[in-house]
């Protein structure tokens, strides 16, 4: 279960908006992350969360807005924001042609990390990492796990409170992603503030909030269980039927039906509320020539949240 985060804001962030010439990437975005929260950023492909994790990294100046971390300026002290913070991308930022011990150095040089506190440190990534004996392999030559452990031990080399993490699971078998957010709820525990990307809706579930993102505006924010009350106001039903496209077609011509998703291999019903139950939807079907093998009122997962604030926000222009 997720830990109940600190108060107090560590990153804060006001109308933080970033152009690319006409094109706005991230539009006036708004939101603070407290001490020890774990801090969940989705979004479609190409929705904003990169650009917003690059400015908030002190990587890519805002073009408006202002946003705060660690109580630094992102803007104003750049520099001082990238060495209070640690940031892990989906492609683990490391070098594959150094060992294993030669990347843990290459970046305690990168933070100023030197003598016995380098060392104190390098040994402590060897064990979080599970990475002993591996000390001089080269890290090309890794697993992928292995090298998700590598890269997040790194990032966290300079013991840094606050911690960014785009698409770190991307890639990487089930088993090393649930081993992987262990870790992540335990570093919270110790109260480091954690923002992550993510596309796994079960890894979603593991935050403490979600803010969803799409075409570079902030369209919905709340823990995973408010979030799945409060944004499908829709009455939900799941249906098994064959032939699964033919039948989405004709039920979205069902008056009172908004949406038809593909959920596995059955469908996803999103109904005006109070127009059907289960046994009323099942008739408008029949009378439409559907037989359906099952039809059930159901609470909505994340995935029908995502769904259905993608469609409401529109597509991207």
């Amino acid at each position: 279960m997720p830990t109940k985060p600190t108060t107090g804001s560590v990153v804060e962030v006001d109308g933080l908006t970033k152009k690319f010439g006409k094109f706005t990437a991230v539009d006036h975005v708004a939101f603070s992350i407290r001490g020890g929260e774990v801090f969940g950023f989705l979004g479609p492909n190409g929705a904003g969360k990169s650009t917003t994790i690059r400015m908030l990294c002190g990587l890519l100046e805002p073009t408006e807005g202002r946003a705060l971390v660690g109580g630094l300026d992102v803007e104003r002290d750049p520099e001082g924001v990238r060495a209070g913070i640690g940031y892990m991308s989906q492609k683990f930022s490391l070098y594959r042609d150094l060992t294993v011990v030669e990347n843990i150095r290459f970046f305690g040089g990168v933070y100023g990390l030197a003598g016995e506190r380098l060392r104190r440190r390098t040994a402590a990534v060897i064990e979080f990492g599970g990475l002993s004996g591996f000390e001089n392999s080269v890290t090309g030559t890794l697993s992928g796990a292995f090298q998700q452990r590598l890269a997040l031990g790194c990032a966290i080399l300079h013991e840094p409170p606050v911690l960014f993490l785009d698409e770190p699971t991307s890639g990487i078998d089930p088993i090393s992603r649930r081993m992987f957010w262990d870790i992540i709820r335990e570093m919270a525990s110790r109260r480091i503030t954690i923002l992550v990307t993510t596309h796994f809706l079960d890894e979603a579930e593991l935050c403490d909030r979600l803010a969803f993102i799409s075409a570079g505006k902030l369209i919905a924010m709340g823990p995973p269980a408010e979030l799945k009350q409060t944004a499908v106001p829709e009455d939900l039903f799941e249906l098994t039927v064959s032939a699964l496209k033919e039948a989405r077609e004709k039920i979205m011509r069902i008056d009172g039906v908004l949406d038809v998703s593909y959920f596995g291999r059955s469908l996803h019903v999103f109904c005006r509320r109070g127009m059907f139950r289960a046994e009323t939807l099942e008739l408008a079907m029949r009378e439409r020539g559907l037989v359906p093998l099952k039809v059930r009122a159901i609470a909505p997962r994340l995935e029908d949240v995502f769904i259905r604030l993608a469609a409401r926000a529109g597509p991207k222009t």
